[in-house]
């Protein structure tokens, strides 16, 4: 094929089965959801990007660099992150950005059979109007066109949540954050779409890391209570939460290496907390202390109603070299085992059963969704089991995850699809990957004569407003 121009189009059946009659149920569902609005109750994109409706800068700044799942797979065949525009934020000349996408393009076909070929190809041709594939001769031609498009003012952030139909997003925040951007947003009369902050204290929930002490200062600092107290973090943190949800948060997001949430008692907590502040406590001290972290924010969470979300069990920044150089979250991290029904076992008995608390747990580690996260979410009111996240929001993945937790967990004990991404321009092709994927699975519930076409018709809605919504208790 070298040398060829291949045109690239988009096959409006892919995703669905091969069997015919299964594929036109599908067809008819996917209808009726294809055009709804996106809800997004978690995702990476920086708020400053909507408030300020910052001009996207070029093609590799937009597509690549911020796209760690794009990336590691050129990295896996030896191009250097930093060829890519990695980390977000660097140095990057007009001239390196065009070499960075040559690169994509030349490597194109390291995407065959991934869900980033799925979504790259549908940013390309329904936002871009791009008709050829990516290719070492391709490339310039691409990238000129999506170059002159983000000139245009129909594709800054605002227009493109407009195009998009994005109803709802929610960012991801640091406790310490003064939320100017999200105050802004929602002090412009012009501003018709919902943007949320989300409460993300994962920093200020580890001890034993390094960082941590300095942490508290600001944490103090910034709620007005002394942090030097296990009391003291505890009205600080509640503070922070209570400026988050007055500044619209709806939830809380935490990522730990387990989901450990065994309390210690009050004496053992105030004398590690001492220890921690000293800069003494042990790694194993500090795994226990976090873990009361994570007690009180569920049990805060019952009271203030912010949903927890908790994304555990990955070896973040795995190759230190890369963390090193680049910093955190480029795309070393690799998932890892976790152990559901005995992490959560304090947290459900305490507040599985509370009507103001919701969790949603999402994992990497598919064998706990039939063993435990969909027997434990069909009896706690509050539990609920998030979408396939990270590594495995994929097709073959999202269409194993419906067969593992419905059974036992339902379908109204699911989060609503969650892209989870800072790929700005991929959040459309994300949803529609996911619509069409929960449209083939009651499709072919519908073929097996296990529910009529009414409630798939019925379902296939939910499943993108209804449930997201109520799950995360989202504004009308």
């Amino acid at each position: 094929m070298t040398g060829m121009t291949v045109p690239l189009t988009l096959n409006p059946d892919r995703l669905f089965p091969a069997e015919q009659s299964t594929r036109a149920i599908t067809r008819k569902l996917y209808q009726q959801v294809k055009d709804l609005p996106i809800i997004s109750p978690h995702g990476h994109v920086p708020p400053a990007w909507i408030a300020d409706d910052i001009p996207f800068s070029d093609p590799a700044s937009l597509l690549l660099t911020p796209d760690h799942y794009v990336n590691r797979v050129m990295h896996g065949q030896g191009v250097d992150l930093a060829d890519l525009g990695v980390p977000v934020g660097s140095e990057f000349s007009a001239d390196q950005a065009r070499n960075a996408w040559r690169i994509f393009c030349k490597n194109w076909k390291l995407y065959r059979g991934t869900p980033m070929k799925y979504w790259m190809e549908m940013e390309l041709v329904e936002i871009f109007g791009v008709d050829v594939t990516p290719s070492e001769e391709t490339a310039d031609q691409i990238y000129d066109t999506i170059q002159s498009a983000i000139e245009k003012p129909e594709f800054k952030p605002r227009a493109l949540m407009d195009r998009f139909d994005i109803k709802f997003m929610a960012t991801t925040d640091d406790p310490c954050d003064d939320l100017a951007f999200h105050e802004k947003l929602a002090n412009d009369a012009s501003f018709k779409r919902q943007v949320r902050p989300t409460f993300r204290p994962d920093k200020y929930l580890e001890p034993a890391k390094e960082a941590w002490n300095g942490l508290m200062d600001k944490l103090a600092e910034v709620s007005g209570e002394n942090t030097d107290t296990f009391d003291g973090w505890i009205k600080a943190m509640e503070n922070r939460r209570a400026y988050f949800k007055d500044h619209g948060a709806i939830s809380s997001d935490h990522s730990h290496a387990d989901l450990g949430t065994e309390p210690l008692d009050k004496a053992e907590a105030d004398r590690l907390y001492e220890r921690a502040r000293q800069g003494k406590i042990t790694a194993e001290e500090g795994k226990a202390l976090r873990q009361t972290f994570i007690f009180e924010q569920a049990r805060m969470a019952s009271e203030d109603g912010l949903v927890m979300t908790m994304h555990p069990a990955v070896y973040r920044d795995y190759d230190e070299a890369t963390a090193e150089r680049f910093g955190a979250d480029v795309g070393s991290d690799a998932p890892t085992a976790v152990d559901v029904v005995h992490g959560l076992h304090a947290v459900l008995n305490a507040f599985g059963k509370n009507p103001n608390y919701r969790l949603v747990i999402f994992t990497m580690d598919e064998t706990v969704y039939s063993r435990e996260l969909g027997p434990l979410a069909g009896f706690y009111p509050s539990l609920y089991v998030g979408v396939p996240w990270w590594f495995i929001d994929a097709p073959d993945a999202i269409k194993r995850f419906r067969r593992a937790v419905t059974e036992y967990g339902t379908f109204y004990k699911t989060s609503g699809f969650i892209d989870d991404t800072r790929a700005f321009l991929s959040i459309p092709a994300r949803h529609d990957m996911s619509r069409r994927l929960d449209c083939v699975h009651l499709s072919e519930l519908v073929a097996e004569h296990r529910l009529t076409m009414e409630e798939a018709e019925e379902l296939a809605h939910e499943l993108v407003v209804d449930i997201p919504t109520h799950v995360f208790s989202i504004p009308a």
